[in-house]
């Protein structure tokens, strides 16, 4: 068999012409779409990479925020405790100051009663036994008994409250004015020099002295100095020894 080198080299040009038309347009398209496919599996890769990535970075920033959340309601909580048992206490020691001063308050109005009622009880046995005393003094009344309420009334003139004596100092700033005293008898020139003697003392300066006589007052004394009036008798019941009795 003779080799045909015309056929043969026709058969090789259509060899290589059929190699160039796969190459040209069976192989490229394919490498290319092969290509592009590798591309968009490589980008779409990626992506997945990136979003896998990206999703981790959020659990992580999630996981780290919800750790934060919960270490924040620990210290809201925390504070909150705080605050209301702050509160509380608050208004614990405002209630045990207002108990505390109810109970100052009503121990004040319980004591003011008990001193008023006990006051009250002083008054009504003095004036109950001032009345008896006049009563029975009223039976027994003389000279003598008048020196001796005289007597008495030398000695608590003395002992006057300071207010009291403010008060008959104050009447006695007034010009014109003249210390009446009144007795149930007689008072002789040594007694209305006493008196005379008592009553500067007391008032603080020279006072003029009209001394008078009065049987209703049956014995005893009533001084009178503008407004001022001391009862030392039986008929006004002793009631300057009454008032004496008290502010001892």
């Amino acid at each position: 068999m003779e080799l045909d080198w015309t056929t043969f080299i026709l058969e090789l040009i259509n060899f290589l012409v059929l190699i160039w038309l796969l190459n040209r347009f069976l192989y490229k398209p394919v490498m290319k779409v092969i290509a592009q496919r590798k591309t968009a599996i490589q980008k779409t890769q990626a992506d997945a990479e990136q979003m896998r990535s990206d999703a981790e970075t959020l659990r992580g920033q999630y996981e780290n925020r919800l750790a934060e959340w919960e270490q924040e309601k620990d210290k809201a909580r925390a504070k909150l405790r705080d605050e209301i048992s702050a509160e509380r206490n608050r208004q614990l020691d405002g209630l045990r100051t207002e108990l505390d001063q109810e109970r100052q308050k009503a121990a004040a109005v319980e004591q003011r009663r008990l001193k008023d009622f006990t006051q009250q009880t002083e008054a009504s046995a003095i004036a109950q036994g001032a009345t008896f005393a006049s009563r029975l003094l009223s039976r027994l009344g003389g000279a003598e008994l008048e020196r001796r309420i005289i007597d008495l009334v030398m000695e608590d003139l003395p002992r006057l409250p300071e207010d009291k004596i403010r008060a008959i100092r104050s009447v006695s700033a007034t010009t014109g004015l003249v210390m009446r005293i009144t007795s149930g008898y007689p008072l002789d020139t040594t007694q209305r020099k006493v008196f005379g003697d008592a009553c500067r003392t007391l008032m603080g300066r020279e006072v003029p002295c009209e001394f008078l006589e009065d049987r209703n007052l049956i014995a005893g004394l009533r001084i009178s100095f503008g407004s001022w009036v001391l009862r030392a008798n039986v008929q006004d019941e002793m009631s300057f020894f009454a008032e004496s009795s008290r502010h001892a």
